[in-house]
Parts: structure tokens; C-alpha cells; sequence
């Protein structure tokens, strides 16, 4: 089992809750539970003092996605993940990981949670001997093999024999995720993977998430980046102040929302007019550019009425609303609200 990131701390898995009926029920996905690797009932944390944390989560992860957890800082997507893993007992509710209950699931389940912890002074492959060796369920006869082809998937080969304090960041990272694939797993569960990175470490790690997930593993990101997660995830679910806001495949968020038009012009304010007169809402002309919502009217019709009617255009493109709009339209406000 290898669902701690701090050596030598791995947790026992709390047993699987009763149906609580709090919340509403989760629609199926296709195929039943079976095609999902996290189905969660009406979960919910409520600490001492009052506070909820998580308020009647429903969600469903579907197998072999890469399901971004998105929201501000705050937002109850720490606390959700360690109800998923057995680290902190929900209130009320149920969580199923992989089809079956959680003592079953765990084995086939890594995580990263709240950032690595390695021994500074120990290699990369002395720092996963140790981890790998506070696993009860590990066969050590197999930990060097183990080890070795976990430092490979992850890049790290070359640099197992370095000391970790000598790592990038990126490397660190790197890993912390080869930690959580010691073993043959179904789901990787990642709290924000490259928080604090710069943009190379970054980079690496967005990459290593596509190469695992490209291997059939579902791998669930939590994240407040937007931006980031929009570039690898295939599904994402977005939280605020410990309510599902929305969940969905990337097209299917996006599906409510219209796209703009952007014309890069010298002329704005005839560019505007005739945006107008063609019926597109919410035109707003700034320096050199005017944006519309295109509704109804086709991109390139609104391009041959602007030369017809003799706006310079000196370029046209359509812009596909962001999961941060998504986020806007759904809630009124900007991702860096506090949860």
C-alpha cells in the first residue's frame, strides 16, 4: 500500500461506511458503478465548531480519465481526497473506490498527498527502499526490482544513486509519484502535483500524468490551477466552499457556455457597430479588438460582413470558453475566492 507521501508513515484503511442517505443520489455512469474507479454519496465533513469542510458530495470518476478536482484554495479538495484514501473519517456518506469497498480498493490505489517528504541526505532509490520497506503488504524480495522500475517509469533511472536534496523540483515531485507506483496500480490520487513548480518541473509532470494515464490508470488531479489542469485532464469536477459546483467531461462543462468572437482591427468602433447589426450580444470594443458572443452567427459570416462593410481586419479568431469561465458563469466569481 503506498498512500502516504512521508516515509515510513504508511495509514490503515477505515472500514466502509453505511448508506447514509445525506445528499442526493449519484446518477449511474454508463454501465453501472463497475466503469467508475470514484463514486462518492452525499459525502460530508463536518469538523468540531460546525465547519463543513465537504457538504454532500456526489461524484463519479469514470475509469481510465484524467479527472481534474478543481477550486480555490479552501474549497474542501484536501479533505475530500483524504476521506477517499481512509486518513479522515467522513461524517456522513460513502465513498467507493474501484468498485468495491475501501479495504479492498487501497492496495491497488496510489496517492500523493500535501506535497512529498523524502530523507534529504538519502539517494532517490534508498529514499523509496525505505518507503517501500514500511509497506506491510510489500514483498521485500521484490523491492530493488520494484524500485528500480518505478525510478524508470518516472524518468529517474539516471538519477537514482543522487542524493535527493540534489533534486529539482520537477525531480522531487517525479518522485513522490514513482512512490505512489511501487506496486501495480489501478488509480493514482495526486493533491496538487506540481504546486510550487516552476514552469520546466511543471511541464515534466504534466507529462508524466499523460504517459501514466496513457498505461489505462485513472489518475484523479486536484488542482487550483485551471489553466494547468485544462491541458491534460479529460473530465474535472469544480468545487467551492465544499459544494460540487459542476462535473463533467471538459466538452460537456464547456457545452453550456458560448463562444466569442475576437477581431483585431484599427477601425473598433465600425467593427462594433456592424458586430451588432449582425445581432451578436455582449460586443466590447478595446484598443486594437472588439469581442462578441457569436450565438448563432457563424464565425466566418461575421467576417465576410466586416470586410463588406470595410473594416480592416487584421485578424479573427474564435475563442473557446476556459474552465475559469465555466467557473465565472457557474458562480458569479473570479477562481481566487476563498472557500
Amino acid at each position: 500500500m503506498t498512500t502516504d507521501t512521508k516515509a515510513g508513515a504508511p495509514f490503515a484503511a477505515s472500514p466502509p461506511l453505511p448508506e447514509s442517505g445525506t445528499g442526493t443520489p449519484v446518477p449511474a455512469p454508463p454501465g453501472g458503478a463497475r466503469d467508475a474507479a470514484i463514486v462518492t454519496r452525499g459525502l460530508t465533513k463536518r469538523f468540531r465548531g460546525g465547519q463543513v469542510a465537504v457538504d454532500s458530495l456526489d461524484l463519479v470518476v469514470p475509469r481510465g480519465s484524467v479527472f481534474g478536482f478543481l477550486g480555490p484554495n479552501g474549497s474542501g479538495k484536501t479533505t475530500t481526497i483524504r476521506m477517499l484514501l481512509g486518513l479522515v473519517t467522513p461524517t456522513s456518506g460513502t465513498r467507493e473506490l474501484l468498485g468495491v469497498p475501501l479495504a479492498e480498493a487501497l492496495p491497488s490505489v496510489g496517492a500523493l498527498v500535501e506535497g512529498p517528504a523524502f530523507y534529504p541526505y538519502l539517494s532517490g532509490r534508498d529514499n523509496l527502499l525505505r518507503y517501500d520497506a514500511a509497506d506491510r503488504t510489500a514483498d521485500p524480495r521484490t523491492a530493488r526490482e520494484r524500485v528500480a522500475a518505478a525510478l524508470d517509469r518516472v524518468g529517474l533511472a539516471a538519477a537514482a544513486g543522487k542524493r535527493y536534496r540534489a533534486y529539482s523540483l520537477g525531480m522531487r515531485q517525479r518522485l513522490a509519484i514513482a512512490a505512489a507506483l511501487l506496486g501495480p496500480r489501478e488509480l493514482l490520487i495526486l493533491d496538487e502535483p506540481t504546486n510550487g513548480l516552476d514552469p520546466q518541473g511543471t511541464r515534466e509532470v504534466r507529462a508524466l500524468i499523460k504517459e501514466i494515464a496513457a498505461e489505462g490508470v485513472t489518475v484523479f488531479v486536484s488542482s487550483h490551477l485551471l489553466a494547468e489542469v485544462e491541458q491534460m485532464c479529460t473530465h474535472a469536477a469544480i468545487m467551492r466552499a465544499g459544494r460540487l459546483v459542476a462535473q463533467g467531461s471538459l466538452a460537456g462543462l464547456r457545452a453550456g457556455e458560448v463562444p466569442r468572437v475576437r477581431v483585431e482591427t484599427p477601425d473598433v468602433a465600425r467593427a462594433a457597430r456592424v458586430l451588432r447589426e449582425l445581432g451578436l450580444m455582449d460586443v466590447h470594443a478595446g484598443e486594437g479588438e472588439v469581442t462578441a458572443s457569436l450565438e448563432d452567427v457563424a464565425a466566418e459570416h461575421a467576417n465576410a460582413e466586416l470586410v463588406r462593410a470595410g473594416v480592416a481586419v487584421r485578424g479573427l479568431a474564435v475563442v473557446r470558453p476556459s474552465l475559469e469561465d465555466v467557473f465565472v458563469e457557474l458562480t458569479g466569481e473570479g477562481f481566487d475566492v476563498d472557500g
